[in-house]
């Protein structure tokens, strides 16, 4: 009698855990996950440029998303800032700088689990398609971040036909600006740009988009993250015809220029920091200003397509009502400001960028202010998902300015790159290189950044308390290109071939 009374009672308490396993499945929130490459504030929302058509942006945060006005990614340049939103260290905790560098050799990322990691390891399903993790060469072959994934696929490659087997590359590109095609391989510039011939449904971002719309009407035994992640409006700006027409040209406005805006950053022995860049240089040779700018224009536009396909599929599906819904750009770009095109500075074209956060229950956008940035995701989504606490990382949790737009912030939006380092709090903007060169701007009063206020004794305090958020230390990087480490990572042209990272052995 006592031995089936043990074992009723067993039963018991394991229907009792069972419930309570099932129960907080169902309240955790799938997370859908989306990677816009190289895109600044020009998007709608954000009325970073009037000109700016991206109807599924308004759309999906008009529905119902708040709006970081103000957000900074922690590195201007894809694989730095990525892999700090993705393992949650500040490039000066990890030492990855520079694009050549991965992450995957970091000391501190080597133990700890990065985002999508941290969520397979607790109980969610995670799938990816597109870029997410910035892309290695490695000694086993070209390392994709399909590692972090339960799931990897890769639409660059081909579509879901395997017997047709179709490559989608977006790269049959049309005439580039006429006759000027030749100046686009010369030396003086990294800029192209012009029509496929590629239809809209033969694009690589579209195929990305069409990937995860398939996955949403799949059925998941566990709460989901999903990675989507487009490419454009990285160069080359090659997107179809289309999505060009929407922008006429002889209408195009070009960003302002002021050519003397640089004389008043001058280094710690007096002289001028920075000079116009090649590529602004051959622009304006050939007075190129409208077509560059419509051609960024027409990427965006593009994307935004490409995510209206996503965003409709998840309102479609059964996981509307349940699903976290982050939209993020990895930085900003120029186009022209500061006399220069591309990213990787700090000033405010390259260090701000577009983060839209939707949790159910949302019915309105609403825009907020807060200095909120990329590495501040990871922290966030852990306890919008009732993950246990990862003590470690570099970034705060807002999720406490998701329930109240107007909750206190204390963190300034910090981003580092191998030069220098940016602090955006409030109107303020400062920026310092490692050699010492300072900038201050009021960004409420000057948000072109046009009037250093570096030397004006009147911001002597401002200066220093903004200084305070400067790393002391910053990690070296010296060891992170690449090199052999055998069964480190596992890398072939197979990307359903899983690393040799044991969850279990990770942080």
């Amino acid at each position: 009698m006592k031995k089936r009374t043990t074992i009723f009672s067993t039963f018991i308490l394991l229907l009792f855990l069972g419930t309570i396993t099932a129960q907080k499945q169902k309240q955790q929130p799938n997370i859908l996950f989306v990677a816009i490459d190289d895109i600044n504030d020009w998007v709608s929302p954000l009325s970073g440029n009037k000109q700016a058509k991206t109807p599924n942006m308004d759309k999906f945060t008009k529905k119902g998303a708040m709006v970081f006005k103000n957000a900074v990614c922690a590195a201007p340049i894809c694989g730095p800032s990525r892999s700090a939103l993705l393992s949650g260290f500040l490039p000066s905790t990890s030492g990855v700088y520079g694009n050549a560098h991965n992450m995957l050799y970091s000391d501190i990322v080597k133990v700890n689990a990065t985002l999508p990691e941290y969520f397979s390891k607790n109980g969610y399903h995670t799938l990816a398609n597109g870029k997410i993790f910035h892309k290695h060469g490695t000694a086993n072959g070209t390392d994709f971040g399909h590692w972090a994934f339960n799931e990897f696929a890769r639409a660059r490659r081909y579509n879901n036909d395997p017997v047709n087997k179709k490559l989608y590359t977006s790269s049959k590109a049309g005439i580039i600006n006429g006759k000027r095609n030749a100046d686009f391989a010369s030396k003086e510039s990294k800029l192209s740009w012009g029509p496929t011939t590629d239809a809209f449904e033969e694009t690589v971002d579209y195929n990305v988009a069409d990937w995860a719309k398939t996955q949403l009407q799949r059925d998941f035994d566990k709460p989901f993250f999903m990675g989507v992640g487009f490419i454009k409006p990285h160069l080359p700006w090659i997107v179809p015809q289309e999505f060009f027409n929407l922008y006429k040209l002889d209408e195009v406005v070009p960003p302002v220029v002021n050519e003397n805006d640089l004389d008043d950053i001058l280094t710690t022995d007096g002289k001028m920091a920075y000079k116009p860049t090649g590529e602004y240089k051959w622009i304006k040779k050939h007075a190129l200003e409208k077509e560059a700018t419509r051609a960024y224009l027409a990427s965006i536009s593009y994307v935004d397509a490409c995510l209206g396909i996503v965003i409709d599929a998840l309102e479609e599906s059964k996981y509307a009502n349940n699903t976290i819904v982050v939209v993020w750009g990895d930085h900003g770009w120029h186009l022209g400001e500061k006399q220069r095109y591309l990213k990787n500075t700090t000033w405010l074209e390259a260090v701000k960028t577009p983060l839209f956060v939707r949790i159910p229950g949302m019915k309105k956008a609403v825009v907020v202010d807060q200095n909120v940035s990329l590495i501040d995701l990871y922290p966030t989504l852990i306890e919008l998902s009732k993950l246990p606490e990862k003590k470690n990382l570099d970034g705060h949790s807002f999720s406490k300015i998701l329930e109240n737009p107007k909750a206190d912030w204390e963190y300034p939006g910090i981003t580092i790159t191998q030069d220098g380092t940016s602090v955006l709090k409030g109107k303020w903007h400062y920026m310092v290189t490692v050699n010492g060169t300072e900038q201050l701007y009021n960004i409420e009063e000057d948000p072109l950044e046009w009037e250093n206020l570096i030397t004006n004794k009147k911001y002597t305090q401002i200066v220093t308390n903004l200084k305070k958020w400067v790393p002391l230390k910053r990690k070296k990087s010296s060891k992170l290109r690449f090199k052999k480490m055998k069964n480190y990572v596992d890398a072939p042209a197979d990307p359903t071939i899983k690393s040799s990272r044991n969850l279990d052995q990770l942080y």
